[in-house]
């Protein structure tokens, strides 16, 4: 059963849904222009993730605030841990922008479980699509920068294998440098976010409504009201283990990211050895 709006006749219709699926993404402030909550909710990730390394290091302390210190911690990981820990020395570079980026899908994500929004702007394809395309063109360039045309002859023409095998084996290797990184990477973000989405929305709406007209329709609703008390408890469940996924989502993403920027800068080159 999926509730989609409240005012469903869940006796009647098990299945609900508005006439237009697009009603559940505009806000009525902005009706009729392109502004929607997938927009607003995109610059207030942004204007979140701003706002607290500004209050975290705006006043630099000996001995930092809980709250300095948390952020600091965060701030560590992505730059010990992802930046140089895979990249290496040169991961400096790009420790802003992957800094960035880990914060900016953290709070996105995170949304799926903030009351009164309760919408995970990573659910959208079109984000996690246009961040993997973001990082896929900082790849491949940091390719072309660092090995010339060298770094496509590498991927058509790849080192170490039997000349019989290099046709075959180039053209795996570029269509998974050019084709599948960029998209598994945008899929795997897109498609867990969507499931815990749907999974957290289906079990608590689900439950409240169903524990909301046990007391009030006992008549028409019956027996089957005292599965409401049950799905709302599961889904609490599920909102704990929804923290956990977004948390680890970006913290996947982010490495990926390390790891392709890192493939084009560090190439294992075949000394015919």
């Amino acid at each position: 059963m999926i509730l989609a709006v409240e005012n469903c006749d869940f006796v009647n219709e098990p299945v609900c849904a508005p006439a237009d699926v697009g009603e559940l993404f505009i806000f009525k402030a902005f009706e009729g222009t392109q502004i929607n909550r997938t927009v607003v909710l995109s610059f207030l990730a942004a204007l979140i993730v701003m706002a607290l390394l500004y209050f975290a290091f705006r006043k630099p302390r000996l001995i930092p605030t809980k709250f300095g210190a948390a952020i600091e911690s965060i701030v560590r990981l992505v730059r010990d841990d992802i930046s140089i820990g895979i990249i290496g020395p040169d991961g400096l570079k790009y420790f802003p922008y992957l800094l960035s980026l880990f914060l900016f899908i953290l709070v996105g994500n995170l949304f799926e479980i903030t009351p009164l929004i309760n919408f995970p702007i990573t659910s959208r394809m079109a984000i996690p699509a246009f961040l993997a395309l973001v990082t896929y063109v900082i790849f491949v360039g940091v390719g072309l920068k660092k090995q010339g045309i060298g770094y496509l002859t590498h991927l058509l023409w790849p080192p170490g294998v039997p000349v019989a095998l290099k046709p075959l084996v180039g053209l795996i290797e570029v269509f998974n440098y050019l084709a599948v990184r960029p998209f598994s990477h945008a899929v795997r973000l897109f498609a867990n976010m969507v499931a815990g989405h749907v999974m957290l929305s289906l079990l608590l709406v689900t439950g409240w409504v169903f524990t909301s007209n046990l007391v009030t329709n006992f008549g028409e609703i019956g027996a089957k009201g005292f599965a409401g008390p049950a799905w709302f408890a599961f889904g609490l469940a599920i909102y704990v283990f929804e923290m956990i996924v977004a948390v680890i989502q970006a913290y996947i993403f982010t490495l990926l990211a390390a790891v392709y920027i890192d493939s084009s800068i560090n190439v294992a080159h075949d000394d015919g050895h």
